[in-house]
């Protein structure tokens, strides 16, 4: 591969960047603060290949027969006297770029949440603040499981409280509500579980989104993946919806 073919390379890999991130298909890959870095980042690139472009196209060509001379091939002389050209394995670096231009794979969801523990319990906190005003008061999957099991549903109370996520299937194989939340991006997703008592939803398809309105109850479950605690949402009503923008926390 030589210079014009890597920069070639390079522009195309800093555009599929830059086309992800000014799209939401970025965020089935990392969070959404991310954003700025990942539309730098591809500009660089972008920068990068046409200064190597035109540093190519413009260079001077050495006299024929000159001591600065490149074979026909662009090779590169390794000592020997005989050009040598760069392994063809190196081309296999476009495929990243291929896959950035072409493929769009799901966010994760209920296969992702089954193979993991839920992520509770490297999310304690010692003091919540009140809930959101409102009725329901909107709140993450995340900030319910959390009250619920290390604040004893205190700051809860009989506060009604409106969630969203996707169903996967419990440890009893009974429908749970999940979200996946991330530190970075999606290489460190880990779900969030909630069971649902009451009027929970019923013949529901994994990985149908949903929001459920409910109250706060004690009941819990443990999680057979990590044995962490999985609450449990007490479920008055629930509404099938679309698939969310962002559909990580």
């Amino acid at each position: 591969m030589n210079r014009q073919a890597q920069a070639v390379v390079m522009l195309l890999f800093g555009g599929a960047i830059v086309r992800a991130s000014v799209t939401d298909m970025y965020l089935r890959y990392v969070k959404e603060s991310l954003r700025p870095f990942l539309i730098a980042a591809g500009l660089v690139l972008i920068a990068a290949a046409v200064m190597t472009l035109v540093h190519e196209v413009l260079r001077p060509r050495a006299r024929a027969g000159g001591d600065d001379a490149e074979p026909a091939d662009h090779g590169h002389d390794h000592g020997d006297g005989k050009p040598h050209r760069e392994p063809w394995v190196a081309w296999l670096l476009i495929l990243p770029v291929l896959g950035l231009l072409l493929v769009a794979p799901p966010a994760l969801g209920s296969y992702a949440a089954g193979q993991a523990g839920t992520a509770l319990s490297s999310q304690q906190a010692s003091d919540y603040p009140p809930l959101p005003p409102g009725d329901p008061a909107k709140i993450s999957v995340l900030d319910y499981a959390s009250r619920a099991v290390f604040d004893k549903g205190v700051s809860l109370g009989d506060r009604t409280v409106q969630l969203t996520g996707f169903i996967a299937q419990g440890p009893n194989g009974e429908p749970i509500l999940a979200r996946i939340i991330l530190s970075c991006c999606a290489a460190d997703g880990r779900p969030i579980k909630l069971g649902m008592s009451g009027n929970a939803p019923a013949g529901l398809a994994s990985d149908t989104w949903v929001e459920v309105v409910g109250k706060y109850t004690d009941r819990t479950v443990t999680d057979p993946v990590n044995e962490e605690t999985i609450p449990y949402i007490e479920v008055e009503t629930w509404t099938q919806i679309d698939p969310p923008k962002q559909q990580y926390e």
